[in-house]
């Protein structure tokens, strides 16, 4: 057998992994915006965790945050798509997407325990392993999607499969409804995905 069409599919991935890197890397926040986001998230976490909001403590913990953020600010906004002014962004995600994500998290949960709970009267499971494919590429907002549709009841995300540039992942469906990629991907992943692109890239 030949080893042309190995080695030309070899090229093709390391072409599409640099194009992909550039576009990655032309997406990338700044990293005073990444700081800044890192230190508003650890500070909140620290107001919520601690329960006191006393001037010392405030004063502490903006401290201790802010040092911390400086050292490890691209743990949490390494995959955060540059999109709009750092304002602009903040009050999106805080007062929009993670509002409209939790809600539809919820709609979806109770949605999917009803459908589960009626398969299981019903006695008519069809279960199966269904490859999906997903356009997000950074690996905090397809941890997020895989770890969305595991806590859907019915849905198990089993693994994940990057090729080519592409990313797919393989989810145990409780109830197979279809064995079109495309459209089982859309009843899978419904809104959540694009919600996550919003944010990640």
């Amino acid at each position: 057998m030949s080893r042309i069409p190995f080695y030309l599919r070899e090229r093709l991935d390391e072409i599409r992994q640099r194009i992909l890197f550039e576009t990655y890397e032309a997406q990338k926040l700044p990293k005073w915006e990444q700081v800044v986001l890192t230190w508003i998230a650890l500070f909140s976490f620290w107001i919520v965790i601690s329960g006191n909001t006393q001037s010392e403590n405030l004063f502490i913990g903006g401290i201790a945050t802010l040092v911390i953020s400086l050292f490890m600010y691209e743990m949490l906004t390494e995959d955060i798509r540059q999109t709009g002014h750092i304002v602009e962004k903040i009050l999106y995600i805080s007062l929009f997407v993670i509002p409209q994500y939790l809600f539809i998290m919820a709609f979806r949960l109770i949605e999917s325990n009803f459908k589960v709970a009626k398969h299981a009267i019903l006695m008519d499971i069809n279960p199966g392993i269904i490859k999906i494919k997903t356009d997000l590429h950074s690996d905090t907002g397809i941890t997020i999607l895989a770890n969305s549709i595991t806590l859907t009841p019915g849905t198990l995300t089993l693994d994940v499969d990057k090729k080519l540039g592409e990313t797919y992942l393989y989810v145990h469906w409780i109830d197979v409804e279809t064995l079109n990629r495309e459209v089982a991907g859309e009843k899978i992943k419904g809104d959540i995905e694009a919600w996550l692109k919003k944010i990640f890239w």
